[in-house]
């Protein structure tokens, strides 16, 4: 039978901060721990000085803002899953190589978009400044 939680003793405002706790204490992890995080978090900083460069539209922001976050909190779960499923088993399973590989799967698709939501925003905007365009 599985261990549940015990439901917390907390309400309100105590909650919420309990539980912005522990998502901070789950970001500082991921950044401590992650490569992968680090280069996503330097490529969105990256992304932001180009809009803020560039003078993107608001519409604009908004797409690569909502990519960007997404970006991250894909990596956030990857993050998860591979602690899951280390701590399952560190020997060789063939569903534990499928739920670390389907996580990774998702990280890269998400950057692949992001990465065509940048070229889609930033080119235009590139060959316009070189006069391409």
């Amino acid at each position: 039978m599985p261990v549940l939680r015990n439901k917390s003793k907390y309400t309100g405002l105590k909650r919420v901060l309990y539980s912005a706790k522990y998502s901070i204490e789950g970001l500082v992890y991921a950044y401590k721990n992650e490569k992968s995080l680090w280069i996503h978090a330097v490529v969105s900083i990256c992304g932001i000085l180009a809009g803020f460069l560039f003078r993107i539209s608001l519409g604009q922001w908004s797409i690569m803002l909502i990519a960007l976050g997404v970006i991250l909190a894909v990596e956030l779960l990857n993050t998860a899953i591979e602690a899951v499923v280390d701590m399952v088993t560190l020997e060789f399973n063939p569903l534990a190589k499928i739920a670390k590989d389907c996580g990774s799967a998702a990280t890269f698709v998400t950057s692949f978009i992001g990465i065509i939501i940048g070229c889609v925003i930033f080119i235009p905007k590139i060959l316009r400044l070189i006069g391409l365009m």
